[in-house]
């Protein structure tokens, strides 16, 4: 802390607080629901291609969110160390 009172931000600290992957999946979930919604406006237009972009843009969140959130378990556990 200096003579102001004010913790000076290092690359640790920010790694220890993972603002970088917690604003990724947090853009990845809001283009996600972009994706969701735009698929639900077209109503039964929707043809079988973009239902299946949308069943892997899906996939592809599923899965990104078990690896983040796996991640997250697992700095937890090296932190207690």
């Amino acid at each position: 802390m200096n003579p102001e009172g004010i913790v000076p931000m290092t690359p640790e600290m920010l790694d220890r607080w993972k603002i970088l992957p917690r604003l990724m999946m947090l853009t990845m979930t809001a283009v996600y629901i972009r994706c969701v919604e735009w698929a639900l406006s077209l109503g039964p237009e929707l043809t079988t291609q973009q239902a299946g972009l949308i069943s892997v843009i899906t996939g592809a969140m599923t899965g990104s969110f078990a690896i983040w959130m796996n991640a997250e378990k697992s700095n937890e556990k090296g932190m207690d160390k």
